[in-house]
Protein backbone atom coordinates (compact mmCIF):
# COMPACT_ATOMS: atom_id res chain seq x y z
CA UNK A 1 0.00 0.00 0.00
CA UNK A 2 1.35 3.38 -1.20
CA UNK A 3 2.45 5.69 1.33
CA UNK A 4 1.70 8.87 2.75
CA UNK A 5 3.55 11.78 1.37
CA UNK A 6 5.79 14.27 3.98
CA UNK A 7 3.82 17.16 4.79
CA UNK A 8 5.90 19.63 3.11
CA UNK A 9 7.76 18.04 -0.21
CA UNK A 10 8.26 20.11 -2.34
CA UNK A 11 8.19 19.48 -6.39
CA UNK A 12 10.41 21.93 -8.98
CA UNK A 13 11.52 21.73 -11.94
CA UNK A 14 15.04 22.60 -13.08
CA UNK A 15 15.89 23.52 -16.02
CA UNK A 16 19.81 22.28 -16.65
CA UNK A 17 20.00 23.16 -20.47
CA UNK A 18 18.52 24.67 -23.40
CA UNK A 19 19.04 22.42 -26.97
CA UNK A 20 17.61 21.08 -30.13
CA UNK A 21 17.06 18.34 -31.96
CA UNK A 22 15.78 17.47 -35.66
CA UNK A 23 12.14 18.17 -35.98
CA UNK A 24 11.69 15.21 -38.57
CA UNK A 25 13.06 13.06 -35.67
CA UNK A 26 11.18 14.64 -32.91
CA UNK A 27 7.76 14.03 -34.70
CA UNK A 28 8.17 10.71 -36.87
CA UNK A 29 5.26 10.54 -39.52
CA UNK A 30 4.48 13.68 -38.66
CA UNK A 31 4.71 15.99 -41.98
CA UNK A 32 6.19 19.27 -41.27
CA UNK A 33 4.05 21.82 -42.57
CA UNK A 34 2.03 20.50 -39.32
CA UNK A 35 4.49 20.24 -36.72
CA UNK A 36 6.23 23.21 -37.82
CA UNK A 37 3.10 25.06 -36.71
CA UNK A 38 3.91 24.51 -33.24
CA UNK A 39 7.19 23.46 -32.99
CA UNK A 40 8.78 26.11 -35.76
CA UNK A 41 12.46 24.54 -36.51
CA UNK A 42 16.05 26.57 -37.53
CA UNK A 43 17.90 26.55 -40.51
CA UNK A 44 19.60 23.45 -39.30
CA UNK A 45 15.82 21.75 -39.32
CA UNK A 46 16.36 21.18 -35.40
CA UNK A 47 13.49 22.47 -32.98
CA UNK A 48 14.07 23.51 -29.50
CA UNK A 49 14.59 21.15 -26.30
CA UNK A 50 14.44 22.03 -22.49
CA UNK A 51 16.40 19.90 -20.79
CA UNK A 52 14.98 19.63 -17.33
CA UNK A 53 14.64 17.72 -13.75
CA UNK A 54 12.24 17.74 -10.89
CA UNK A 55 14.04 18.29 -7.67
CA UNK A 56 11.76 16.69 -5.07
CA UNK A 57 12.73 17.84 -1.54
CA UNK A 58 11.59 17.62 1.79
CA UNK A 59 12.72 17.47 5.32
CA UNK A 60 14.15 14.02 5.02
CA UNK A 61 15.79 14.41 1.47
CA UNK A 62 16.19 15.74 -1.54
CA UNK A 63 15.67 13.97 -4.68
CA UNK A 64 16.82 14.88 -8.55
CA UNK A 65 14.53 12.87 -11.39
CA UNK A 66 16.94 13.10 -14.54
CA UNK A 67 20.65 15.22 -14.43
CA UNK A 68 20.66 16.81 -17.97
CA UNK A 69 22.66 17.12 -21.07
CA UNK A 70 26.28 17.12 -19.32
CA UNK A 71 28.53 18.92 -19.84
CA UNK A 72 31.51 16.48 -21.68
CA UNK A 73 30.78 17.73 -25.43
CA UNK A 74 33.20 18.59 -27.71
CA UNK A 75 32.70 22.16 -29.79
CA UNK A 76 31.15 20.29 -33.01
CA UNK A 77 28.64 18.11 -30.95
CA UNK A 78 27.58 21.01 -28.94
CA UNK A 79 26.70 22.88 -32.23
CA UNK A 80 25.26 19.69 -33.15
CA UNK A 81 23.21 19.84 -30.93
CA UNK A 82 22.70 23.62 -30.25
CA UNK A 83 23.10 23.32 -26.08
CA UNK A 84 23.10 26.60 -24.56
CA UNK A 85 22.40 27.97 -21.47
CA UNK A 86 23.55 25.13 -19.40
CA UNK A 87 23.92 24.97 -15.57
CA UNK A 88 26.12 22.21 -15.17
CA UNK A 89 25.06 19.47 -11.98
CA UNK A 90 21.55 22.17 -11.77
CA UNK A 91 24.64 23.84 -9.06
CA UNK A 92 22.87 27.33 -9.52
CA UNK A 93 19.46 26.06 -9.61
CA UNK A 94 20.51 24.10 -6.22
CA UNK A 95 21.80 26.69 -4.90
CA UNK A 96 18.41 29.06 -5.24
CA UNK A 97 17.03 25.83 -2.84
CA UNK A 98 20.10 25.87 -0.15
CA UNK A 99 21.36 22.91 -2.31
CA UNK A 100 24.47 21.39 -3.93
CA UNK A 101 24.83 18.38 -6.09
CA UNK A 102 26.82 16.63 -2.61
CA UNK A 103 23.46 17.19 -0.87
CA UNK A 104 21.01 15.04 -3.36
CA UNK A 105 20.31 11.69 -1.68
CA UNK A 106 19.11 10.65 -4.63
CA UNK A 107 18.69 9.98 -8.42
CA UNK A 108 16.12 8.44 -10.35
CA UNK A 109 16.97 8.09 -13.82
CA UNK A 110 13.86 7.63 -15.94
CA UNK A 111 16.29 6.01 -18.73
CA UNK A 112 20.11 6.34 -19.59
CA UNK A 113 19.87 8.65 -22.96
CA UNK A 114 22.05 11.04 -22.94
CA UNK A 115 19.93 13.74 -22.61
CA UNK A 116 18.56 12.22 -18.91
CA UNK A 117 21.88 10.47 -17.92
CA UNK A 118 24.15 13.13 -19.14
CA UNK A 119 24.81 15.09 -16.27
CA UNK A 120 25.30 11.74 -13.92
CA UNK A 121 29.09 12.96 -14.39
CA UNK A 122 31.74 15.95 -15.02
CA UNK A 123 35.66 16.09 -15.69
CA UNK A 124 37.20 16.57 -12.46
CA UNK A 125 40.47 19.09 -12.21
CA UNK A 126 42.68 16.34 -13.36
CA UNK A 127 40.61 15.58 -16.36
CA UNK A 128 38.99 12.20 -15.11
CA UNK A 129 35.59 11.28 -14.95
CA UNK A 130 34.17 12.12 -11.17
CA UNK A 131 30.27 11.55 -10.37
CA UNK A 132 28.14 14.59 -10.31
CA UNK A 133 26.33 13.33 -7.30
CA UNK A 134 28.70 11.06 -5.10
CA UNK A 135 26.54 10.84 -2.46
CA UNK A 136 23.55 9.97 -4.32
CA UNK A 137 21.70 6.28 -4.65
CA UNK A 138 20.92 6.23 -8.41
CA UNK A 139 17.77 4.27 -9.03
CA UNK A 140 17.14 2.74 -12.65
CA UNK A 141 14.92 0.10 -14.20
CA UNK A 142 17.32 -3.15 -14.55
CA UNK A 143 16.13 -3.57 -18.00
CA UNK A 144 17.09 -0.20 -19.04
CA UNK A 145 20.40 -0.63 -17.42
CA UNK A 146 21.10 -3.86 -19.16
CA UNK A 147 19.81 -2.74 -22.72
CA UNK A 148 21.88 0.82 -22.16
CA UNK A 149 25.09 -1.60 -22.20
CA UNK A 150 24.10 -3.34 -25.78
CA UNK A 151 21.71 -1.47 -27.53
CA UNK A 152 20.45 -2.09 -31.03
CA UNK A 153 22.37 -0.54 -33.71
CA UNK A 154 18.89 2.31 -34.35
CA UNK A 155 19.37 3.54 -30.63
CA UNK A 156 22.93 2.85 -29.49
CA UNK A 157 23.50 6.51 -30.53
CA UNK A 158 21.51 8.07 -27.74
CA UNK A 159 23.22 5.39 -25.02
CA UNK A 160 27.22 6.83 -24.04
CA UNK A 161 28.26 4.45 -22.23
CA UNK A 162 30.75 7.15 -20.19
CA UNK A 163 27.57 8.35 -18.40
CA UNK A 164 26.60 5.63 -16.62
CA UNK A 165 29.61 2.53 -16.73
CA UNK A 166 31.18 4.29 -13.63
CA UNK A 167 27.92 2.69 -11.79
CA UNK A 168 29.47 -0.25 -12.13
CA UNK A 169 33.03 0.75 -10.74
CA UNK A 170 34.04 -0.16 -6.93
CA UNK A 171 33.61 3.23 -4.93
CA UNK A 172 31.11 3.99 -7.24
CA UNK A 173 27.47 5.82 -5.47
CA UNK A 174 24.69 3.03 -4.61
CA UNK A 175 22.69 2.10 -7.93
CA UNK A 176 19.76 0.62 -7.07
CA UNK A 177 17.92 -1.57 -9.93
CA UNK A 178 14.55 -1.45 -10.26
CA UNK A 179 12.12 -4.51 -11.67
CA UNK A 180 8.72 -2.89 -12.80
CA UNK A 181 6.08 -0.56 -10.96
CA UNK A 182 7.32 0.13 -7.87
CA UNK A 183 7.09 2.45 -4.87
CA UNK A 184 11.30 2.99 -4.71
CA UNK A 185 10.85 6.04 -2.35
CA UNK A 186 7.50 7.25 -0.25
CA UNK A 187 4.92 8.45 -2.39
CA UNK A 188 7.34 8.17 -5.16
CA UNK A 189 6.46 5.59 -7.84
CA UNK A 190 8.11 4.34 -10.93
CA UNK A 191 6.08 3.15 -14.04
CA UNK A 192 8.02 1.39 -16.83
CA UNK A 193 7.42 2.06 -20.26
CA UNK A 194 9.07 0.37 -23.76
CA UNK A 195 8.01 1.88 -26.39
CA UNK A 196 10.54 4.49 -26.51
CA UNK A 197 13.00 2.39 -25.29
CA UNK A 198 13.06 -0.66 -23.29
CA UNK A 199 12.84 0.00 -19.56
CA UNK A 200 11.96 3.69 -19.64
CA UNK A 201 9.88 4.78 -16.26
CA UNK A 202 7.61 7.61 -16.01
CA UNK A 203 7.75 9.21 -12.52
CA UNK A 204 4.96 9.64 -10.50
CA UNK A 205 5.46 11.96 -7.07
CA UNK A 206 2.54 12.47 -4.64
CA UNK A 207 2.29 15.54 -2.26
CA UNK A 208 -0.31 16.54 0.16
CA UNK A 209 -2.27 18.45 -2.39
CA UNK A 210 -1.35 17.17 -5.71
CA UNK A 211 -0.06 14.54 -8.02
CA UNK A 212 2.45 14.87 -10.39
CA UNK A 213 3.97 12.72 -13.73
CA UNK A 214 7.18 13.17 -14.81
CA UNK A 215 6.90 12.02 -17.83
CA UNK A 216 10.66 11.76 -19.82
CA UNK A 217 10.29 10.90 -23.14
CA UNK A 218 6.51 9.23 -23.75
CA UNK A 219 5.28 12.70 -23.78
CA UNK A 220 8.70 15.07 -24.64
CA UNK A 221 6.44 17.90 -25.45
CA UNK A 222 2.60 19.36 -25.39
CA UNK A 223 2.96 18.72 -28.71
CA UNK A 224 3.01 15.32 -28.41
CA UNK A 225 0.10 14.55 -26.60
CA UNK A 226 -1.93 13.12 -29.72
CA UNK A 227 -1.44 9.44 -30.05
CA UNK A 228 -0.01 9.88 -33.61
CA UNK A 229 2.82 12.29 -32.60
CA UNK A 230 5.48 9.72 -32.16
CA UNK A 231 9.21 10.42 -32.39
CA UNK A 232 11.18 8.80 -34.91
CA UNK A 233 13.57 7.55 -32.29
CA UNK A 234 11.26 5.15 -30.73
CA UNK A 235 11.47 1.69 -30.79
CA UNK A 236 8.20 0.23 -30.94
CA UNK A 237 5.79 3.43 -31.75
CA UNK A 238 2.46 1.22 -31.55
CA UNK A 239 3.41 0.69 -28.01
CA UNK A 240 3.98 4.29 -27.09
CA UNK A 241 0.68 4.98 -28.82
CA UNK A 242 -0.69 2.67 -25.99
CA UNK A 243 1.49 3.72 -23.43
CA UNK A 244 0.51 7.04 -23.62
CA UNK A 245 -3.38 6.66 -23.96
CA UNK A 246 -3.12 4.46 -21.04
CA UNK A 247 -1.22 7.74 -18.55
CA UNK A 248 -3.29 10.05 -20.12
CA UNK A 249 -6.39 8.25 -19.23
CA UNK A 250 -5.25 8.35 -15.06
CA UNK A 251 -4.05 11.60 -15.46
CA UNK A 252 -7.02 12.90 -16.48
CA UNK A 253 -9.05 10.92 -13.88
CA UNK A 254 -7.01 11.65 -11.36
CA UNK A 255 -6.32 14.88 -11.88
CA UNK A 256 -2.56 14.48 -11.99
CA UNK A 257 -0.09 17.60 -13.13
CA UNK A 258 1.96 16.48 -16.37
CA UNK A 259 5.90 17.84 -16.44
CA UNK A 260 7.33 18.01 -19.39
CA UNK A 261 10.81 17.32 -19.50
CA UNK A 262 11.55 18.69 -22.88
CA UNK A 263 8.80 21.39 -24.26
CA UNK A 264 11.00 24.02 -24.47
CA UNK A 265 7.85 26.59 -23.27
CA UNK A 266 5.20 24.68 -21.57
CA UNK A 267 6.45 22.90 -18.14
CA UNK A 268 3.26 21.88 -16.49
CA UNK A 269 -0.36 21.16 -17.18
CA UNK A 270 -3.48 18.79 -16.74
CA UNK A 271 -4.71 17.00 -19.37
CA UNK A 272 -8.81 17.03 -20.26
CA UNK A 273 -10.25 14.87 -23.43
CA UNK A 274 -12.36 17.27 -25.74
CA UNK A 275 -15.65 16.13 -27.97
CA UNK A 276 -13.61 14.17 -30.31
CA UNK A 277 -11.82 12.69 -27.55
CA UNK A 278 -8.48 13.93 -28.33
CA UNK A 279 -6.08 14.94 -25.21
CA UNK A 280 -5.97 18.79 -24.53
CA UNK A 281 -3.68 20.40 -22.39
CA UNK A 282 -4.30 22.68 -20.21
CA UNK A 283 -1.08 24.68 -18.97
CA UNK A 284 -1.03 25.96 -14.97
CA UNK A 285 -2.19 29.28 -14.60
CA UNK A 286 0.31 30.22 -12.27
CA UNK A 287 3.15 28.14 -11.35
CA UNK A 288 4.78 28.89 -8.72
CA UNK A 289 8.35 30.59 -9.42
CA UNK A 290 10.23 27.64 -8.14
CA UNK A 291 8.71 25.56 -11.12
CA UNK A 292 10.28 27.74 -13.40
CA UNK A 293 13.57 29.11 -14.91
CA UNK A 294 13.98 33.18 -14.94
CA UNK A 295 13.27 33.31 -18.72
CA UNK A 296 10.46 31.12 -18.82
CA UNK A 297 8.52 33.36 -15.86
CA UNK A 298 8.62 36.15 -18.77
CA UNK A 299 6.83 34.47 -21.64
Amino acid sequence: MPTSPPDDRQVILLREADFALDGGAMFGIIPRPIWEKTNPADEGHRIDMAARSVLIKDSDRNILVDTGIGTRWSERHRHIYRIENQDPGFATALSKHNLSPEDIDDVILTHLHFDHAGGLTHLGDDGELVPTFPNASHWVQRRNFSWAFSPSARDAGSYRKEDFAFLHREGAPPLELIDGIDEILPSIEVLPCHGHTFGMQVVKISCQDATYAFLADLIPTTSHLRDPYVMGYDLQPLKTVEEKREILYWAHKYDWILLFEHDPTTPAGRVEFDERDQPRLTPLDDPPDSMLRADERSQ
